[in-house]
């Protein structure tokens, strides 16, 4: 009985044994078969053996002006796209159908084979071909030739005629440059017509792997509005890749090249989205997915009045071609308004100019045009200012207790003080005070000014008004030339800078000078940004405020007796006929800057209304010869500020206005 019963008790524990393996087992099996299948199958929920990500490109943010008119904005247009992920056939014959298909419509295609398009296929001209011997794995003195061979045999074209060789090896050559993959398609043609479009949609039968994408394309409303400010956006330069590459881009990605679209890059680019392919064990793809929306760049609301900068850029064009008509040697000009309380620029134009339409088309012409329509002569223009200088020196002498208002200066002409220099004035002004050698610019009175206030203290004083410094605008600008005596003791030096000779000024420092002369003495760094908000300009993220750079101590008597003298400038003296019977009162300030062999420069500052300023206005004729002729582009341009029909006022400014 006893060897029974251990008999039956090993029975037992051996089933229950089994049992629990048996259990062990099919839970194994479940985890494996079911619940973990795509790790043991190669398969996910999809199905799928394996997936990629590819790139769903997000819209650029809008440039607006400061009422949220458009200036740059976004519209969608069609682009040829190789995705990998759906390329089933000879990649060669889908090619040579395209290149076809686009010369049947006039389209350009990418081809950045440093390679000639026509035989014998020599080196391109110009060109740097480091790149693609890299690429070929060839050594540096490999022959064109060399080449041309290397890339018949590396993309199998030995079938192909050589113009149809040349064709398809430009084509594959820019796609393995630019990381073609299933998460990199490669973008074939950009912007097509739409008869091009509907026609590979028609053939997309024989065209495995290529797709029509509808992608956003930057636009500007009008092609011709502040060009040199607003900026272009373009491809990425083989210099550049390897920075905007570790910041994320595609090689086909565009950016901001210039101007405020390549200040604004990090807030005008979008977050691009996300579409997963999932493959099958053959590669096929058996679903598609957004695993990631696209997320709009944010919009860049400017300081710019659209309508203020077309008027001023109208009237730039106006004046010139009538003093052009009367013998005149004028050429170019440009003007900048500036809101006098925050240092913010409303307009700033230029001409000549050009437009941003077919710029690409025109480069070399303009590039090589004498009248440089491609500088930005309001930023980057450097001229002698003139007797603009005038209240400058004034407030100087006022405020160090070289002149008290009411002393007259006798002026006979020629100022004599130093031996050997002589220099003249333009008339016999006689007995003259402070008003009226303002108003009809007596250098004789403001050569005795400098001499008393002398030149290391003048210079101090430019300097205080942002003469001859950096701006602080967000786009390029010139620092201007300023001259800084080390001492006093220079004579012929001090009564030239008295007069606005010897410096060299922008007429964007200019107009933020007049701006803070018209305002006390704050001086204001200069900005053409007011917001950075959501695309739809629905959430404000940054306001740009405005920013003091210093404040120039100037007594209320001062200020007060030098703007009486530039009240009297447009009133009865050099500016009247150009603001004489202005509805408005402005302070005003002719000058012209002699140039050695040429006529001399026309130069107009002016702020209004003069009681309780709001803008500041600076224009520059070049070679416009007298002061006063820059000042009918003053007053069109106090016009469309104050008068213009339909004119949007501060209080139309979307969010806040900023003070």
């Amino acid at each position: 009985m006893p060897f029974k019963k251990k008999n039956n008790f090993t029975t037992t524990f051996l089933s229950v044994l089994s049992i629990i393996a048996l259990v062990l087992f099919s839970a194994r099996a479940y985890f494996i078969q079911v619940a973990n299948s795509a790790e043991y199958t190669g398969k996910d929920s999809h199905g799928a053996s394996s997936a990629r990500t590819a790139v769903i490109k997000a819209p650029r943010g809008e440039i607006l002006d400061c009422y949220g008119r458009q200036i740059a904005i976004n519209r969608d247009g069609y682009n040829i796209v190789f995705n990998k992920a759906y390329i089933k056939e000879d990649i060669n014959d889908i090619i040579l159908s395209l290149v076809e298909l686009c010369k049947d419509h006039d389209t350009e295609w990418v081809d950045e084979l440093p390679l000639e398009s026509k035989s014998p296929y020599g080196f391109k001209k110009d060109e740097s071909t480091d790149k693609m011997l890299s690429t070929l794995k060839l050594a540096h003195y490999a022959t064109a030739q060399n080449c041309f061979d290397a890339m018949v045999e590396d993309y199998e074209l030995e079938g192909y005629s050589k113009s149809e060789q040349r064709k398809i090896m430009g084509v594959r050559y820019s796609m393995q440059i630019s990381d073609f993959s299933i998460s990199y398609p490669f973008t074939f043609a950009e912007d097509i017509p739409t008869e091009l479009m509907r026609k590979i949609s028609e053939c997309a039968f024989s065209l495995n792997g290529v797709t029509i994408d509808v992608v956003p394309f930057r636009e500007y409303v009008d092609t011709t509005l502040a060009v040199n400010l607003i900026g272009t956006v373009g491809p990425i330069f083989e210099e550049d890749w390897e920075y905007y590459k570790e910041k994320g881009y595609s090689y086909n990605d565009k950016v901001g090249k210039s101007g405020i679209e390549k200040w604004a890059e990090d807030y005008l680019r979008g977050i691009d989205g996300e579409i997963t392919y999932y493959l099958d064990a053959k590669g096929d793809i058996i679903s598609t997915e957004v695993t990631k929306e696209p997320i709009a760049g944010k919009t860049v609301m400017l300081s710019l009045d659209k309508n203020l900068q077309r008027k001023a850029q109208d009237s730039l064009k106006e004046k010139v071609r009538n003093l052009q008509s009367k013998g005149g040697t004028c050429k170019a000009g440009c003007a900048v308004a500036i809101d006098i309380d925050t240092g913010k620029i409303l307009a700033a134009a230029n001409y000549p100019t050009y437009d941003s339409a077919t710029m690409n088309k025109d480069y070399k012409k303009l590039q090589s045009d004498p009248a440089k329509p491609l500088t930005n002569r309001a930023f980057q223009g450097v001229y002698p200012i003139g007797s603009t200088i005038k209240p400058a020196v004034a407030i100087a002498a006022i405020e160090n207790n070289h002149y008290q208002k009411g002393e007259q200066i006798n002026c006979v002409r020629t100022y004599k003080f130093f031996k050997g220099y002589s220099p003249k004035c333009l008339h016999y002004h006689g007995p003259i005070a402070l008003k009226g050698a303002l108003a009809k610019s007596c250098n004789y009175f403001f050569f005795e000014m400098g001499r008393r206030i002398g030149a290391t203290t003048l210079t101090d004083y430019f300097k205080q008004f942002g003469l001859g410094l950096k701006t602080g605008v967000e786009v390029d600008d010139s620092k201007g030339i300023l001259v800084e005596p080390e001492s006093d003791n220079v004579g012929g030096t001090t009564l030239q800078i008295a007069i606005g000779q010897m410096n060299a000024f922008t007429p964007l420092q200019a107009a933020n000078y007049a701006a803070t002369l018209a305002n006390g003495g704050t001086h204001y760094k200069a900005s053409l940004i007011n917001q950075i908000v959501s695309y739809d300009i629905g959430e404000v993220y940054e306001t740009v405020r405005p920013e003091v750079v210093n404040t120039v101590k100037i007594k209320d008597k001062t200020l007060d007796a030098v703007k009486e003298g530039m009240l009297s400038v447009t009133e009865d003296g050099t500016g009247r006929a150009a603001l004489g019977d202005y509805p408005i009162k402005v302070g005003g300030k002719t000058g012209t800057s002699q140039i050695n062999g040429a006529a001399d420069h026309s130069i107009f500052i002016a702020f209004a209304p003069f009681d309780n300023p709001e803008i500041a206005i600076s224009v520059v004729l070049e070679n416009g010869d007298s002061g006063f002729s820059a000042g009918s582009v003053v007053r069109d341009m106090l016009d469309a500020y104050f008068f213009a029909e339909h004119a949007a006022t501060k209080e139309d400014k979307p969010f806040v206005v900023l003070d």
